[in-house]
């Protein structure tokens, strides 16, 4: 296995609100709903940076494919890191996100290891991380 990773899917409970969360909210782009026309195929996908992308599927739908029950979610079981260049652009993503609804559960403050950062939830519950790291160069 090459080490890559070309798309992050996250299993949600509304994908509409899911799609307002991230298209509306957090301002990133897509198409919008595609694959209505198959059972269980109703997806979003979202560019981000490098040609990742982010995938948003029913939770039912992630379930059906992949054979395995819909299980209780579990915040603690994975996060997603969005490391930015700045202490002000942590603190401004992390605005805009309680502003597109997320739940803040930790509010953004200087780490131990010398950088700053903070989680939010969103609205699935999904655990990310907003964070700037002094060692480490961000594109723009």
């Amino acid at each position: 296995m090459k080490p890559s990773i070309a798309m992050i899917t996250l299993g949600v409970d509304n994908l509409e609100a899911s799609l307002s969360f991230y298209r509306d909210g957090m301002g990133l782009v897509t198409e919008g709903i595609m694959g209505t026309e198959f059972e269980h195929g109703a997806v979003v996908f979202f560019e981000l940076k490098g040609g990742l992308k982010l995938a948003i599927w029913p939770r039912n739908s992630l379930a059906h494919d992949t054979k395995l029950p819909v299980s209780p979610s579990s915040p603690t079981s994975f996060a997603i890191a969005h490391n930015v260049g700045s202490k002000a652009e942590v603190d401004e993503v992390m605005e805009q996100a309680r502003k597109s609804g997320a739940t803040i559960t930790k509010p953004a403050q200087d780490t131990f290891w010398g950088g700053y950062g903070g989680y939010f939830q969103d609205p699935d519950g999904h655990l990310w991380e907003v964070v700037w790291n002094p060692d480490w160069q961000i594109e723009v």
